[in-house]
């Protein structure tokens, strides 16, 4: 089985001084952090995927294309320098992306999934029709939403369909 780690929408503007910020980032950044590096030594690859906000539709109150809160936190990239970086505009990580495709080249099966948030982007690939196809888990510790109810009735939502699993568990 190849595995791949998603860091899902670990950007600027959802931590404390963004236009969004959300609950206990400090704690999903260090885990998070943690997680890519525990992937990178087991040589897991590791793709980071960006909200980028669809001008099309109008300005969006966060994650507007070149500014610096759509930027991935600086930590994330420094974990993770050679990521693959995909970029999307939809809750959904495989619509209208390159996801799926950058799977296929490293001939992925298994999907360890974490990010921000837990209720939207991370729920919405980790049940994505797209991911079927895939072994999913979703690292818990390294997710979180607007507080910490939202973040656990989403959780406990996902846990029917996927396999939700501490970061030092699955890696």
């Amino acid at each position: 089985m190849s595995k791949a780690l998603l860091v899902i929408d670990l950007q600027n503007d959802y931590f404390p001084d963004g236009k969004f910020p959300l609950w206990d980032t400090d704690m999903v950044l260090q885990n998070t952090v943690s997680a890519i590096e525990k992937a990178m030594s087991q040589e897991i690859p590791v793709i980071l995927i960006q909200h980028i906000a669809n001008a099309a539709m109008g300005i969006a109150p966060f994650f507007n294309e070149n500014t610096e809160g759509a930027e991935i936190h600086p930590r994330i990239l420094a974990a993770a320098p050679e990521a693959t970086i995909v970029t999307k505009a939809f809750a959904d990580s495989f619509v209208e992306t390159t996801l799926e495709e950058t799977l296929t080249g490293i001939d992925a099966t298994e999907l360890i999934v974490c990010g921000m948030m837990t209720q939207n982007c991370v729920t919405h690939t980790a049940i994505s029709k797209s991911a079927e196809k895939y072994k999913i888990s979703v690292l818990a510790d390294c997710c979180t939403t607007v507080d910490e109810m939202i973040h656990k009735i989403a959780l406990n939502a996902l846990s029917l369909r996927v396999q939700l699993v501490p970061f030092a568990e699955v890696l």
